[in-house]
């Protein structure tokens, strides 16, 4: 009780942002507004062809830098390409980028995890202390020295991006199996004679497969803007592919006069990064138990 409210009292500001923003996260309102942003831009990503008004790599010279119009609804870039269009197709692109990249690592990391925690000994030891080599690194850094081993290319980025991903994942179901291997009904289906295939895949892997789910959920968001960055920092796919973090670069040198080129794709980018967020604090909240009875 002294520490918490030793916290509270050097950080008072803080902790009432973040109660704020739990409490927020909480509330069915905003978890609807979320679900709905999040089904709008799936919606888009699915039909992009079919709701774009202009192919996204389509060049109108004469409509180079021109503004909101009747037109141009967001107006067009540089080159004349519609950023209604291309904002569109970027929507594809990070729901591909995010949802691959993240599947890889919750692949990988399981198969990581699992191995950890029922080997156990030696070979425990040393796929950990490979997990901890991948957690030394920030998630951005290794993903630029993968691209830089790589090349650029969507299918690089997904690569990167989950390998990057797949020490939190490894750590998260390692904790989970060494939980579970200690509960008597595993013990049980040993004696009745069960082989080791069976007990993971009938009584481990539906007691881990739930937290990376969920894990899995919040860390989309994280991907994309990932993704993002690797593009905006020139090593992630290649142009004139229609992604955000690739228009947000290409529009940043005309950003005092023409704001609507970097605004356009940056505001995309910045309201599905929020209603992810939102949607997965507060699914985390509901459905995880080491949060709900916290």
């Amino acid at each position: 009780m002294a520490v918490e409210a030793e916290r509270r009292a050097i950080a008072p500001g803080l902790t009432r942002l973040g109660t704020a923003w739990h409490a927020t996260t909480r509330l069915p309102t905003a978890m609807t507004i979320s679900a709905l942003v999040v089904a709008v831009y799936a919606i888009c990503a699915i039909f992009a062809p079919w709701i774009a008004p202009y192919d996204p790599t389509d060049q109108d010279f004469m409509a180079a830098m021109l503004g909101p119009s009747a037109e141009h609804w967001l107006g067009a870039d540089s080159f004349g390409r519609d950023l209604l269009s291309r904002s569109i197709h970027g929507a594809r692109l990070a729901f591909v980028t995010g949802i691959g990249s993240v599947a890889l690592g919750a692949a990988g990391g399981a198969v990581i995890g699992l191995f950890a925690g029922l080997m156990g000994g030696r070979v425990e030891w040393i796929l950990m202390r490979f997990v901890d080599g991948l957690l030394a690194l920030p998630s951005l850094i290794m993903a630029i020295a993968f691209m830089a081993l790589l090349g650029l290319g969507v299918e690089n980025v997904i690569m990167a991006i989950g390998v990057s991903f797949m020490a939190p994942f490894a750590r998260t179901v390692r904790a989970d199996v060494l939980q579970v291997k200690t509960h008597a009904f595993i013990e049980a289906a040993g004696l009745m004679g069960a082989s080791n295939t069976l007990i993971i895949r009938r009584h481990i892997l539906p007691n881990v497969i739930f937290p990376i789910i969920v894990q899995a959920g919040m860390r989309v968001s994280e991907a994309i803007l990932l993704s993002a960055g690797l593009s905006f920092l020139g090593i992630g796919v290649a142009p004139p592919t229609p992604d955000w973090g690739l228009m947000i670069s290409d529009g940043r040198q005309f950003i005092t006069f023409s704001a609507w080129i970097t605004g356009v794709p940056g505001m995309a980018l910045a309201v599905i990064l929020i209603a992810l967020n939102v949607l997965g604090d507060g699914l985390r909240q509901k459905y995880d138990p080491n949060v709900r009875n916290s």
